[in-house]
């Protein structure tokens, strides 16, 4: 199915028969992909008095509480609600779904005892295009993405010019397979973060930062249309599913 999205002054047509599907499923595992010290998400039938949620236990239908942490268990999205005083709700931020987005790779540089992707590195990848959200795939891209557990393990983080530069850039929405756009134990000053939704100005109520995306091998760099679906939490973050459509003319 062929649908035409109007960008603009610019006409782009997508092949919704044809979705690439870039989020990272949540499952009561350990193996469950994981980051900021937390146990593995569960998700458990109800029970109560001689009643289970379970058709395999003899319940009637199946009826689980699921508990998880939407920042430490799979691919959310996040509002500037997650840094700041008065808890702004993703829910109310994200207002439209479809964006021009680029895919770009990168191998994130050594600084010290940390790996960062740099500002050079973003600019070399973007040169003068014009896009809405940027989809960050770091190398190496092995599958274990998927269930890796990231604590205490200091994950590659973008520095705060590379989040300046996307900001001046006119870029409102930032993907990256990572478990946060900023380092892991940085004193609490996210850095990336802050300088992305400018909270020290003008703050961008609309921009939104998603994580631990997951960009199989196969999907080539280059300009696509997002997706962003979000499951419609009034809260800081939400556990999304990001989806990207190659432009087909």
């Amino acid at each position: 199915m062929i649908c035409t999205i109007q960008r603009k002054t610019a006409k782009y047509q997508i092949d919704l028969s044809k979705p690439i599907d870039i989020s990272i499923p949540l499952r009561a595992s350990k193996e469950n992909v994981n980051a900021w010290y937390l146990e593995a998400p569960k998700i458990e039938p109800v029970r109560f008095d001689n009643w289970i949620g379970s058709v395999k236990e003899g319940g009637d239908v199946n009826f689980n509480n699921i508990h998880f942490n939407p920042h430490s268990h799979g691919t959310h999205t996040e509002c500037v609600g997650h840094i700041t005083e008065k808890v702004h709700s993703v829910n109310k931020s994200l207002k439209q779904f479809f964006f021009y987005a680029e895919v770009i790779t990168v191998v994130p540089e050594r600084k010290g005892e940390d790996m960062i992707i740099s500002k050079k590195q973003i600019q070399n990848c973007i040169g003068n295009k014009k896009r809405e959200a940027i989809v960050i795939r770091t190398l190496p891209n092995f599958k274990d993405k998927k269930e890796k557990q990231y604590s205490n393990t200091n994950p590659p983080y973008l520095e705060e010019a590379a989040a300046i530069y996307l900001r001046e850039k006119g870029i409102d929405h930032l993907l990256i397979d990572l478990p946060s756009v900023d380092k892991e134990k940085d004193g609490g000053s996210l850095l990336a973060h802050n300088a992305f939704w400018n909270t020290s100005g003008d703050i961008r109520m609309n921009a939104t930062i998603t994580e631990f995306i997951y960009v199989p091998n196969k999907v080539k760099d280059g300009a696509y249309f997002l997706n962003l679906q979000i499951a419609p939490f009034e809260n800081d973050a939400s556990p999304s599913k990001p989806i990207l459509y190659m432009v087909v003319k």
